[in-house]
């Protein structure tokens, strides 16, 4: 439709535009791994080690700190590394975090399957969708600047939509029943969980390559992403 469209929304023609297309396909990856956490991490802590409703919430607010610490860390360690270094770091980050939750067991510790791996894994998501976020709003046109934003929210939300969605049947898949019927037992639940974060950890690697080789490093751009970022 967009394609046909006299004054389409969307033009086509923006995803010609390496540094928009390389980041917002980064941000969408980091989507599909980062919304899933939350799922997860508040399931495993109900079914799995009995928090109530509100202990599961309060045991994720340091991964939440950790998202915004990241992301206010980010434009000030962008002019040292560079805007894909610090988004491929902090997709590296992310990625141990999740190998490290892969790890959780039916009678894990708050400290060693929900602090430590929830900081690692929301502080890199953090570290990298600023950085990602400035490459697509510098690489393109001072008009398109809108329409960038947009995409970038969009690819977000998308990934943490089709994530979700996948992990979740990834999960269900890898989950053995009790005796081949009935419900799953905690020790059961462990299995699926943990091999959605085992993916989630894989996913992220795809995408540190992606950037890695994907992300475009033009002379002076530190200054424009810098210029890009909010105030």
């Amino acid at each position: 439709v967009e394609a046909r469209t006299a004054a389409p929304l969307v033009p086509l023609g923006i995803f010609r535009n390496r540094a928009v297309t390389a980041a917002n396909a980064g941000i969408l990856l980091c989507g599909c791994s980062s919304f899933g956490m939350w799922f997860f991490m508040t399931v495993y802590a109900q079914n799995v080690l009995g928090y109530t409703p509100l202990q599961a919430g309060l045991a994720l607010v340091p991964s939440s700190l950790a998202v915004l610490l990241g992301s206010k860390a980010a434009p000030r360690l962008m002019p040292f590394t560079g805007s894909r270094g610090l988004a491929v770091a902090g997709i590296l980050v992310a990625a141990a975090g999740f190998a490290w939750q892969s790890t959780l067991s039916a009678d894990g510790s708050f400290a060693g399957t929900i602090l430590g791996p929830g900081i690692l894994m929301m502080g890199g998501i953090g570290l990298a969708t600023t950085p990602l976020a400035a490459l697509a709003t510098s690489g393109a046109a001072p008009g398109d600047a809108g329409l960038v934003s947009g995409l970038v929210n969009t690819s977000r939300t998308m990934g943490g939509a089709i994530g979700l969605a996948v992990l979740s049947t990834v999960a269900a898949a890898a989950t053995p029943l009790a005796d081949g019927h009935g419900e799953p037992g905690p020790a059961a639940l462990v299995v699926g969980y943990a091999m959605a974060f085992r993916v989630s950890a894989a996913v992220l690697l795809v995408a540190a390559v992606l950037m890695l080789l994907w992300l475009p490093r033009p002379a002076g751009a530190g200054r424009k992403e810098r210029a890009a970022l909010p105030a």
